[in-house]
């Protein structure tokens, strides 16, 4: 029986579970990742917009299987890890966990995102392509459903595409991977429905403020370097302006230093009670009775115009962060102890 997770890769398997043990145990786990891995995990949590319900539970209980199988393993041996998996799961459900918990140490097998396919969504993907690379493609695929596609083709490409399969020999290695980037950006842009809506930016950045400053630097670069516009969203959504609470009060002086007066003003128009008595309080009486007093002055402004002052301040808060002049607390090796 096909399962809910069948079609996603190991990377958006990560990245689902990665979302659904929440911010706070996925930065513990992700900054202990190799760097390559990080950013293709962090890309996924930043592109994906919905996650079943099912398919959560049944990527948790995979994670926990396979972590049950490797200190099975340890323990030992396959033989041992497979009776005790067998006694608890059924040894259909001990061989699939093996099989993955093996499948990390294999070598690179191309086409690994198609392999996950079903046949149907694999077949209109590949269906009009030339006979030479849906040959390609079906001798990398497993046999069941390699049968499955080339009884679906048209009569008249069946044997074409059949007759390459028997005589395909010596591929560059390199047109492989050309046609595998291919395939693999078509079957990505498969929509999924009936699903609840979750990850995506925010839970990235969720997580991003829990790592260490040198993690999210090596994910912000890498995701810059995948998708420039992505990353940008992401910086600007890194620390509100109503994060400022978070400071403490020598930051927020030295913040307070480098802002002009009016656009502390129109920023603080638009701002809660509570970010706006925390500036009060980080400045001298008379500074804070004159800012009150602009705020006053002002009247009635744009919604746009507030917004913009508050991302010239944010725009300096983080350029102080990243200079060492202030800290904002990431948790971890950024923690604050007083």
């Amino acid at each position: 029986m096909a399962k809910n997770t069948d079609k996603l890769t190991g990377v958006q398997k990560a990245a689902i579970l990665f979302i659904t043990l929440g911010p706070e145990a996925a930065a513990k786990i992700i900054k202990r990742l190799p760097e390559t891995d990080i950013q293709k995990i962090t890309y996924e949590i930043a592109n994906i917009t919905s996650v079943k319900s099912e398919q959560r539970m049944e990527i948790l209980n995979e994670f926990i299987e396979i972590n049950k199988a490797k200190d099975y393993i340890k323990e030992g041996g396959i033989g041992y890890a497979r009776d005790v998996l067998s006694k608890a799961l059924g040894p259909q459900r001990a061989m699939e966990i093996l099989n993955k918990v093996t499948e990390a140490t294999q070598q690179y097998r191309p086409f690994a995102i198609a392999r996950k396919a079903d046949a149907h969504q694999l077949l209109n993907v590949i269906a009009n392509e030339h006979p030479q690379t849906i040959a390609l493609i079906l001798c990398y695929m497993q046999s069941e459903k390699a049968g499955q596609i080339i009884s679906s083709l048209p009569e008249e490409l069946q044997s074409d595409v059949a007759y390459r399969i028997a005589t395909l020999s010596n591929i560059s290695p390199m047109v492989i991977k050309e046609i595998e980037k291919v395939l693999d950006g078509k079957l990505s842009s498969v929509v999924r429905s009936d699903a609840t809506t979750m990850g995506g930016v925010q839970t990235l950045v969720d997580i991003l403020n829990r790592v260490d400053r040198n993690t999210e630097k090596n994910i912000t670069e890498g995701l810059e370097r995948e998708d420039e516009e992505l990353a940008e969203k992401i910086r600007q959504s890194m620390f509100v302006f109503e994060d400022i609470i978070s400071l403490d009060d020598v930051s927020i002086q030295r913040i307070l230093r480098e802002v002009e007066t009016k656009d502390l003003a129109l920023a603080l128009k638009g701002a809660t009670e509570e970010v706006s008595n925390v500036v009060f309080r980080n400045q001298s009486k008379r500074a804070a009775a004159s800012l009150k007093e602009d705020i006053e002055f002002l009247g009635p402004v744009r919604l746009m115009d507030v917004e913009k002052a508050q991302q010239k301040i944010v725009a300096i808060i983080r350029r102080l962060d990243d200079a060492g002049e202030i800290v904002i607390s990431r948790g971890g090796e950024d923690a604050i102890i007083v």
